[in-house]
């Protein structure tokens, strides 16, 4: 029986892990610090389906400058971070071009249209459907000009066939009531999807993957060694040896890509965010502040306010402001939160600057299959880049082409 090592207990680790074993191999899980110690943990809880456009985008680029002139806005970079971030800021610039962004958006859809059509079979095998939530999503704009703004975005999306209705005051307020006034227009998008909360799901996936005869083992990965047909993976313990390995290690897995010489431009989106007590707000569905970079979500455990992108990197301290400025915004929008009692959080969203994650085996050998870097987009994508992790695997031909989101492309 085929052996393979699956490098990452979040979401899209274990998600590859459970589609593997579904296959025949024999898999064992390795992460740092266990099942949903990262990102997979705090985000939003969405399954963002409608979400094809690419973060590097010229409508980005024309936000950016003002929101870096605020340290606590929805995008900055801290200071200290800012001469290592600049050549992944280049990079980032390049994708935004149009004949870029048409690219990795025919990418990113196809992702989506596979994540989407997977994820069901995959929740009930899995015996977490009963976690899935189809409430849709909002998108609120406070003047005219930024929602005549956003219009190419929602015509991008009705060439690919998602649903959306534009709505205004009314019934925004019939859909969301205790929404501020100040959100003159609205965008309400079915098709995005959520679960019930994300750290429960990826428990009950390591749950089930146990269940199943997998191993989850604790030890920090340090480099891999392709030699002889087998994969060596250096630890902070010792040395594991394997057929195959799925390097899943989220916002680390640069550098584990690193010790095969391989570089691969990974940056670490900080998000932050803080959670509230379920009681906290009549909330009916997600809610994107679009113009101020943050969500507010329902989860079976609270209300979730968070968001945002602080380009600053692994190592510098949090800046929990972040969240508190976010909170105090969440109140004036919907003034009937309370937002006592919360509990604020910070993780690392691996991200690459055309907004695609990398998918596709690695130069060094092909007994090594990468699969991280996915963004905000981890939990979206996360039963599409498990079924194609499963492909390369087993050798089957690619649900979806691969070559957009190649490691090489860089």
């Amino acid at each position: 029986m085929t052996e393979v090592v699956v490098i990452g207990a979040g979401v899209i680790g274990l998600s590859a892990a459970l589609m593997a074993q579904a296959r025949g191999l024999s898999v064992t899980v390795v992460d740092r610090e266990g099942p949903a110690a990262g990102a997979s943990a705090g985000n939003a809880g969405a399954f963002a389906f409608t979400d094809i456009l690419p973060l590097a985008s010229p409508g980005l680029l024309r936000k950016a400058p003002k929101w870096l002139l605020d340290p606590l806005g929805p995008l900055t970079i801290p200071p200290a971070y800012a001469v290592q971030i600049t050549p992944w800021l280049y990079r980032f610039w390049r994708a935004c071009s149009p004949r870029a962004v048409a690219a990795s958006t025919a990418a990113q859809t196809a992702l989506m249209d596979l994540s989407r059509a997977e994820l069901e079979p995959f929740l009930a095998t899995t015996g977490t459907l009963g976690m899935l939530r189809k409430d849709g999503n909002l998108q609120v704009y406070e003047t005219e000009a930024e929602f005549r703004a956003s219009l190419p975005g929602w015509e991008a999306r009705t060439a690919h066939g998602i649903d959306f209705r534009h709505m205004g005051p009314e019934e925004m307020a019939a859909l969301q009531p205790g929404l501020s006034s100040r959100f003159i227009r609205g965008t309400f998008t079915p098709g995005w999807w959520s679960i019930a909360d994300p750290l429960l799901y990826v428990q009950a996936l390591a749950d089930r993957f146990r269940a199943a005869g997998g191993r989850i083992d604790t030890a920090e990965v340090t480099g891999l060694s392709p030699r002889d047909g087998r994969v060596y993976i250096r630890t902070k313990v010792g040395t594991l040896t394997t057929d195959r390995v799925v390097l899943a290690a989220g916002a680390f897995s640069h550098r584990i890509a690193a010790t095969l010489g391989e570089r691969i431009p990974l940056e670490t989106e900080r998000g932050y965010n803080t959670t509230l007590p379920p009681d906290a707000l009549d909330l009916r569905c997600q809610i994107t502040f679009g113009g101020h970079g943050f969500v507010i979500s329902r989860l079976s455990t609270g209300i979730r306010v968070g968001g945002a992108v602080e380009l600053g990197g692994l190592s510098l301290p949090p800046d929990y402001r972040r969240s508190e400025a976010m909170l105090r915004k969440a109140k004036a929008f919907l003034p009937a939160l309370n937002t006592e009692g919360g509990r604020p959080w910070m993780g690392f969203r691996p991200s690459l600057p055309d907004s695609l994650p990398a998918i596709g085996r690695s130069k060094a050998s092909p007994h090594i299959v990468h699969a991280f870097g996915h963004g905000h987009l981890g939990l979206t994508q996360s039963a599409g880049t498990a079924r194609l992790v499963a492909d390369l695997l087993t050798d089957a031909p690619p649900a979806i082409t691969l070559t957009p989101f190649s490691p090489q492309r860089f």
